[in-house]
């Protein structure tokens, strides 16, 4: 016989459907204010984690695995990111298969320009509507929630 499903109590399920808004709605905010600055929030996910890496290049698969998404996904992503001349590709000289994602002087000045926006735009739509020991909390509950998963392989996850 099937094991009845666990279901959520009213303040279980006011949590789950307060967390899904609330990401929804700042997700779409934030989006909406980076368009403004010409990327989208997946470009500025990889060209932050490009602009942040010790010669501004990444593996592919360390960015991939780094930003939680396939191989495939960042691939097709990098492809159009490329067309915009923000990012480059460069073949790994130590591993024949393995190449390397690369941040374009467009791509660092896109970065650039937008990130004073963007944090402000964090600001507005999340973290000044915040308490300090409400963004204390916060922090604390998206690391446990996020250790739970640290061994889940490629869950396509973007922020």
């Amino acid at each position: 016989m099937a094991q009845q499903p666990r279901w959520l109590d009213p303040t279980e399920l006011r949590a789950w459907r307060g967390y899904l808004q609330m990401s929804w709605l700042v997700a779409a905010a934030i989006e909406r204010d980076l368009r403004r600055a010409g990327l989208s929030h997946p470009d500025y996910y990889v060209l932050v984690q490009l602009s942040e890496s010790s010669e501004r290049r990444m593996r592919m698969s360390d960015l991939a695995s780094g930003i939680q998404w396939s191989k495939s996904r960042l691939s097709h992503h990098l492809d159009r990111m490329e067309l915009r001349g923000l990012v480059s590709r460069e073949d790994c000289p130590s591993d024949a298969r393995g190449a390397y994602a690369c941040l374009t002087p467009a791509g660092l000045r896109a970065i650039e320009d937008a990130a004073p926006g963007h944090v402000a735009s964090v600001r507005r739509h999340f973290i000044d509507a915040l308490t300090p020991d409400q963004l204390e909390t916060l922090a604390e509950i998206s690391e446990t929630v996020i250790a739970i998963h640290a061994g889940d392989a490629e869950t396509g996850i973007a922020s």
